[in-house]
């Protein structure tokens, strides 16, 4: 059997964007990303997090507006390998009139019936609903206070959710 898919969301999981505005979290780096015209933007990323997240038994993926850009600006911060990444093309900030996200679909279509775990900070009950409607297999929407991040109970959750799809 197949590892599941982590599915990783940059800002809110990795990047505590909504964390007070003039105190970078302990452990966290800050870097200027230059990913589009203008301003570069503040993120703040933990190292530590790459060792973490490969240490989980999971197919690691980005799932981010960054899209391939992590690649370049967040992976090499937190030691993360070139991962692959969903490309949400047409579906990039869509407004769905069901509430669902517009990431939503495109990851169920990418996960193509594996189980898959998915860090963000803005899914809903109605994300819920459309995975649990529409994916056959297990999946487990963890959200992440973007405050904060992810810390050690979130690693823990993932990790006890991939043993579980893989018993």
């Amino acid at each position: 059997m197949s590892r599941p898919l982590l599915f990783l969301d940059v800002d809110g999981p990795l990047n505590p964007y909504a964390a007070q505005r003039e105190r970078r979290p302990e452990g966290y780096t800050t870097i200027r990303a230059a990913v589009r015209p203008g301003k570069p933007l503040r993120v703040w990323l933990n190292p530590a997090h790459g060792a973490a997240l490969l240490a989980l038994d999971y197919d690691l993926c980005w799932a981010t507006t960054w899209m391939d850009a992590a690649n370049r600006w967040i992976a090499p911060v937190v030691g993360l390998p070139q991962l692959p990444y969903v490309d949400f093309g047409e579906a990039l900030f869509a407004v769905r009139p069901d509430g669902v996200h517009w990431k939503t679909e495109a990851l169920v279509t990418y996960a193509a019936g594996r189980p898959f775990a998915w860090v963000d900070d803005e899914q809903t009950p109605a994300d819920q609903v459309f995975v649990a409607d529409r994916h056959p297999a297990s999946a487990l929407l963890h959200h992440v206070d973007p405050r904060i991040g992810l810390r050690e109970q979130d690693f823990t959750t993932l990790s006890d959710f991939a043993s579980a799809v893989q018993t």
